[in-house]
């Protein structure tokens, strides 16, 4: 005799498929904004240009993003995740500063799932996003959105609360900062191949350990 709520879930299938099937739509959403505003400018692509490339109803755009920079940032949204999704890989008595640089360099060193210096049109939307503010600001926004993650992954493994020590916020800021810094040091070179490098010497920077130059 089984056990109420106990059996199989028949509506478990179902519930994949369609989780599946809406991640393929963001996906697929973003790629297309992606590539138009790069191919065109953002100011040349709306959101029904967008909806229409990636095969869909312009309601559906509506169910995902917000505008069309918000679509653009999505490209790069699942970067920041991996970050984090390192970060809580690292062992446990690793210090955090140090935790978070790991992540960083286990990002960009992924060969599986390339990281930014890996994805040739990354460079020009980071480039491009220097000279569109609306866009900055979607990226920018995504980036708090992944800083506030990394916060709670941080207080987590510290056993605080975030809301009543800074500890992790402090800790986060300054390696998302160290980050930054050398993204736009890579935007501002144009060498593709230079973002781990980059990173390395900002940690380094951060932690008072560059290199003299000359040595």
């Amino acid at each position: 005799m089984s056990v109420e709520g106990t059996g199989p879930d028949p509506g478990h299938p179902r519930r994949d498929r369609r989780a599946r099937g809406s991640r393929r739509t963001r996906e697929a959403l973003a790629q297309a904004a992606c590539e138009l505003v790069l191919d065109r400018g953002l100011r040349e692509v709306t959101v029904e240009g967008i909806a229409e490339r990636a095969d869909v109803a312009r309601r559906t755009f509506s169910r995902y993003f917000t505008g069309k920079e918000d679509a653009v940032a999505d490209c790069l949204r699942a970067d920041t995740a991996r970050i984090n999704d390192a970060l809580r890989a690292r062992p446990a008595d690793e210090a955090p500063l140090a935790a978070y640089r790991a992540a960083v360099l286990t990002w960009l060193a992924d060969e599986d799932e390339p990281a930014w210096h890996r994805r040739p049109r990354v460079l020009e939307l980071l480039t491009l996003a220097e000279r569109e503010p609306t866009l900055y600001a979607a990226l920018q926004h995504a980036r708090v959105a992944a800083q506030d993650d990394s916060v709670d992954i941080l207080a987590a493994r510290l056993g605080v609360d975030p809301a009543a020590d800074l500890r992790p916020a402090v800790l986060v800021g300054a390696g998302a900062g160290a980050l930054v810094a050398a993204q736009h040091a890579w935007v501002r070179g144009g060498e593709a191949a230079a973002l781990p490098r980059l990173a390395e010497q900002a940690f380094a920077a951060l932690t008072g350990a560059l290199p003299q130059q000359g040595s």
